[in-house]
């Protein structure tokens, strides 16, 4: 497990350690069946080169899946993960690398909370993003 971060810990700009993921057809599987999305673009991939995508393509909410996991990884045990949205912008090939990254765009305190949002994106092999959302995590502070 990673050790907690703080808000204190943290700047504006800072770039959270990111995620390296490898997406099987077995996982593409799996997470069909437990998201009920069976659309065959995603373990098909006759199916996939019909429909110009050259091989079968990652799920969209899997990809978001990723990203709250960099951001609950990056949050501890003792950190929050509030809001998380997202918009797909490309596709993920079956059985290549993707990158998982964020970045913190603001930090501030309200009420007794204390937030970061975050800019957060999956990332092909050749930079291309993919994905691109925002977020809003809470982290404890030093003195709690």
């Amino acid at each position: 497990m990673a050790q907690q971060i703080y808000y204190e810990d943290v700047v504006e700009g800072q770039e959270i350690p990111s995620l390296k993921k490898h997406p099987t057809r077995r996982q593409l599987v799996m997470w069909a069946g437990a998201s009920e999305d069976f659309y065959e673009i995603h373990y098909d991939t006759e199916f996939a080169k019909k429909n110009q995508l050259g091989t079968c393509i990652v799920h969209g909410r899997l990809k978001a899946s990723f990203l709250g996991q960099l951001l609950t990884d990056w949050a501890g045990a003792g950190g929050v993960l509030q809001k998380l949205s997202c918009r797909y912008k490309g596709t993920d090939l079956v059985d290549t690398d993707m990158f998982i990254k964020g970045t913190v765009t603001k930090k501030y305190v309200e009420g007794n909370e204390h937030r970061i949002e975050l800019d957060v994106w999956t990332e092909r092999e050749d930079g291309v993003k993919t994905t691109q959302g925002t977020a809003v995590v809470v982290l404890p502070n030093h003195s709690n």
